[in-house]
């Protein structure tokens, strides 16, 4: 093994054959992160990478049911996968089936530029793209202050929510929220309808993993205000992040 092989963010030696030029992502936010920034390099991502809206290339199911057999069959250079949008399991019959996988970790904003950044230079071997670095400036200001106790579901029927150590909690952290969850041992707690609304000031309904609309989640929060925003924009690292921050505040303070 050399010694100049580069190492995911699990840090695992990958040896990537150089240069990168047939890439297969498994995860929506660096399907346009890489889609944007490298041109032509994608030749396949999931069912659930929607951005940008315009991408043309082969689907191999979803995050946690990869084709794994087709994947194999495109010969790519290297797969991109994330710890927590991706099953371990199938991460090992990707390299078992004798392909490249680089694996991302993203729970904090600043983890999502790092991360990215490595993605582009020791992974793909091109260079840092620049909205890499506006997304840094337009994140880099200090939150808003007081900040106001709020909730994050991502699903209901039972209700889920946002909680500790999730890049979607440090980003509302610097937006001025304080997840009232985050105190709770799971990532993604379960709560109980009281436990939902207990000492919340103001609920945050994004549009994906579950469609929050005006019909559909408000109404479970009676005398509680409500932002219904962009799940794109609240937990999505990549391109988005250079103007989400600006939207999301704007959202925020109208509620």
């Amino acid at each position: 093994m050399s010694d100049a092989e580069p190492v995911d963010d699990l840090g695992t030696p990958v040896p990537i054959a150089r240069p990168v030029g047939r890439v297969v992502s498994l995860v929506p936010s660096l399907t346009e992160a890489i889609a944007l920034s490298c041109p032509g390099m994608l030749v396949a991502a999931t069912d659930w990478c929607t951005h940008p809206r315009e991408l043309a290339v082969e689907r191999v199911r979803g995050t946690k049911n990869p084709h794994v057999r087709r994947i194999a069959e495109l010969a790519p250079d290297l797969v991109i996968c994330n710890q927590e949008e991706n099953r371990r399991i199938d991460v090992d019959r990707l390299r078992d089936a004798g392909i490249t996988v680089w694996v991302t970790r993203i729970r904090t904003v600043d983890e999502a530029f790092e991360s990215m950044g490595r993605l582009f230079t020791a992974a793909l071997g091109v260079e840092r793209p620049d909205w890499l670095s506006e997304a840094e400036s337009a994140w880099a200001a200090p939150p808003p202050e007081p900040a106001r106790n709020a909730v994050i579901p991502i699903w209901r029927d039972p209700w889920m929510v946002v909680g500790r150590d999730t890049f979607t909690g440090d980003l509302a952290h610097r937006l001025g929220l304080r997840l009232v969850h985050a105190d709770r041992p799971d990532r993604y707690p379960k709560v109980s309808t009281t436990e939902l609304l207990s000492g919340v000031d103001l609920a945050v309904l994004p549009d994906e993993p579950y469609v929050f609309t005006e019909t559909d989640g408000p109404e479970a929060f009676p005398d509680i205000p409500v932002a219904l925003v962009s799940g794109r924009d609240l937990t999505w690292y990549g391109p988005s992040l250079v103007s989400a921050r600006a939207r999301l505040s704007d959202q925020l303070t109208r509620a």
